[in-house]
């Protein structure tokens, strides 16, 4: 059974009125075969003080073509967690962001860490991996 990932997109942020939709199937490396299995869909709250926090152990999951969600469920729009991959920042999501990309743990390095602006934050999140 393949697992499709699908975003449609509309804004009126210009002039003409933008809808784009656009899906595709979660495949191992290589592009034949669907992924299978998962981790989540799972909820992190981060209780107490601001502390980072790895949420993906890239060791723990080696090479592949992994696809990972996240979601910040804060309501609060100065609350952000900071998303980062190999110790480097990929950038923050906002109260209601969302993120859906494609990751490679080959190293114990390639961790995904993720950093609360504030206590008692929830991250919604998935891991699609081989």
């Amino acid at each position: 059974m393949a697992t499709t990932a699908t975003i449609t997109l509309s804004s009126d942020i210009v002039s003409d009125t933008l809808k784009f939709s656009t899906s595709a199937t979660l495949t191992k490396a290589g592009g034949a075969t669907a992924l299978t299995d998962a981790v989540g869909l799972s909820r992190k709250t981060v209780a107490g003080g601001h502390a980072q926090y790895t949420l993906f152990d890239g060791d723990a999951y080696g090479d592949g073509s992994h696809k990972v969600y996240l979601k910040n469920t804060s309501t609060d729009n100065a609350e952000y967690f900071i998303v980062e991959i190999n110790s480097e920042q990929m950038g923050k999501l906002y109260a209601g962001d969302w993120a859906f990309f494609p990751w490679e743990a080959n190293a114990d390095t390639n961790d995904i860490k993720i950093d609360p602006s504030a206590a008692d934050m929830t991250l919604e999140y998935m891991l699609f991996y081989e």
